[in-house]
């Protein structure tokens, strides 16, 4: 099984925002696939290509984001509301990316001046996090 989700973090002010995308197996607690861009289909979309072939076919919670409803398959794809417990492990992950990388973090001096600086923090730690 799988958990989806998005956070928003910034790159240089916070009108540029950014938005992680991240598949997390439940079993393992390792994320799967990454994608980073705007909260549109086509990051969904570039999250759903990136996941690995034996993946595609889990079941994945997700919330109500409408997003989500138009990528991933309808028989795999469950949407929950976060008081039902079902993303609980990738809500948890995104508050241990915030807590360890400071510019996720909202209220931040810290942030990155570039996106390609963004990219590359959020792989490094998801390499050594993995």
């Amino acid at each position: 099984m799988l958990e989806l989700d998005e956070l928003w973090s910034f790159v240089r002010h916070k009108d540029n925002k950014t938005w992680v995308w991240l598949a997390l197996c439940r079993r393992t607690r390792q994320v799967v696939a990454v994608a980073v861009g705007d909260r549109s289909r086509t990051t969904c979309r570039r999250l759903w290509e990136r996941l690995p072939a034996g993946y595609r076919y889990k079941r994945m919670y997700t919330d109500f984001w409408k997003a989500y409803a138009h990528v991933v398959p309808k028989r795999h794809h469950r949407a929950v509301g976060k008081d039902s417990g079902q993303t609980n492990h990738v809500e948890r992950f995104n508050n241990t990316l915030r807590q360890r990388l400071s510019r996720f973090v909202r209220k931040s001096l810290s942030f990155s001046k570039c996106p390609k600086m963004h990219w590359w923090c959020l792989l490094l730690f998801l390499h050594d996090y993995n």
